[in-house]
């Protein structure tokens, strides 16, 4: 992208927010892609998930999934819920 775009939307009452129409254009959003929110403190990114993007965010997911055996998995569960 080239061109820097500022555009304000409205929250609806069940919590939908409509992308102005230059934006999804611009960003070459169509109905069923995904998109990935990021909220750092009062910021929110929204982001396009492409094949690319999708693959390097599940990475260190799939490395993960590597170096943990089955029998830890109770253990990370009961971990991760602390």
């Amino acid at each position: 992208m080239t061109t820097e775009i500022v555009e304000i939307g409205t929250v609806s009452s069940r919590g939908q927010i409509a992308i102005p129409s230059g934006i999804r254009e611009e960003m070459g959003l169509e109905e069923g892609n995904k998109i990935l929110f990021v909220l750092e403190q009062d910021t929110l990114l929204v982001k396009k998930v492409t094949t690319e993007t999708f693959a390097s965010l599940t990475k260190p997911l799939r490395e993960a999934k590597k170096k943990i055996e089955e029998k830890d998995v109770v253990n990370l569960i009961h971990r991760l819920r602390k």
